[in-house]
């Protein structure tokens, strides 16, 4: 394939299992980028051996490490992928094809297709992991990452395309990565409402759980993709009401978030 002007950007900590794979999978970027935010196994030695420059942030949030990241590429326009993503052939066939014209376009960037594989196979029914829309590919000058510590989206200034085949998605390789990453994400979400002031009303927590259970495991099809779609529902519902308590805590016991962040950057030191 051709080598296209534009960068594709990668942010990473202790990917080096994953982060080949994707790197690989866009021989068409003339620029690969990978910002690291202090990994500890061969992630850099990999990445560099796969291609891509390295730089070093560390870590800010997920909205602002790709903000940085941004402005660390080669080229204005941007392919972002997570380590644990990587196109498609058919989506890089299509790339190829289709994106010399939309980079010489004044529109603002393009929507992607993301699908996802949990426990070795592909959900096939579950809605969020079936052809999910994601913004991924933008005109950096037409576009910028909300400041989300976490849950960050992009947000365009102009007009879009849309991509249709499908990028992927390997998500968590077990259980145990899922749970961590849960509490990860919940402690980001819970300062984010910390920061804003947003009240917390504990009675509604059975409530939250009970609607976001029947959310994704009936209105989003996930009990079609049996006991895979149950345990994606069931963990999703535990997210829910779980942020809800650890902001709880937060506000009822400060020293807690201190404690946490503590715990949990020993636990990355160890992995």
């Amino acid at each position: 394939m051709p080598n296209l002007p534009f960068s594709l950007v990668v942010i990473a900590h202790n990917e080096g299992l994953n982060i080949a794979r994707c790197l690989d999978s866009v021989p068409l970027a003339a620029d690969k980028l990978v910002v690291d935010s202090g990994s500890t196994d061969d992630t850099i030695a990999v990445a560099q051996a796969h291609g891509a420059r390295v730089v070093h942030q560390d870590w800010l949030g997920f909205g602002p490490q790709r903000n940085f990241a941004s402005t660390q590429a080669a080229h204005d326009w941007i392919l972002v992928l997570d380590a644990d993503e990587f196109l498609s052939p058919e989506l890089a066939a299509q790339l190829e094809k289709e994106l010399p014209a939309l980079m010489a376009s004044a529109k603002a960037g393009a929507w992607l297709r993301r699908r996802t594989w949990l426990m070795g196979a592909p959900m096939r029914w579950y809605r969020p992991m079936v052809g999910e829309r994601m913004a991924r590919l933008y005109h950096r000058g037409r576009a910028r990452w909300t400041d989300a510590r976490v849950h960050e989206s992009l947000r365009f200034d102009g007009e879009t395309v849309e991509f249709k085949a499908p990028f992927n998605h390997v998500d968590n390789p077990s259980l145990v990565h899922k749970q961590l990453k849960v509490l990860r994400y919940s402690e980001l979400k819970a300062l984010d409402w910390r920061d804003k002031r947003r009240p917390v009303y504990m009675w509604l927590t059975p409530l939250v759980y009970l609607s976001s259970f029947i959310k994704d495991y009936l209105l989003r099809l996930a009990f079609l993709d049996g006991w895979r779609g149950f345990i994606i529902a069931q963990t999703a519902a535990s997210y829910a009401i779980y942020k809800r308590m650890r902001y709880y805590e937060m506000q009822h016991n400060p020293p807690s978030i201190d404690a946490a962040h503590r715990k949990l950057a020993h636990h990355e030191l160890e992995h």
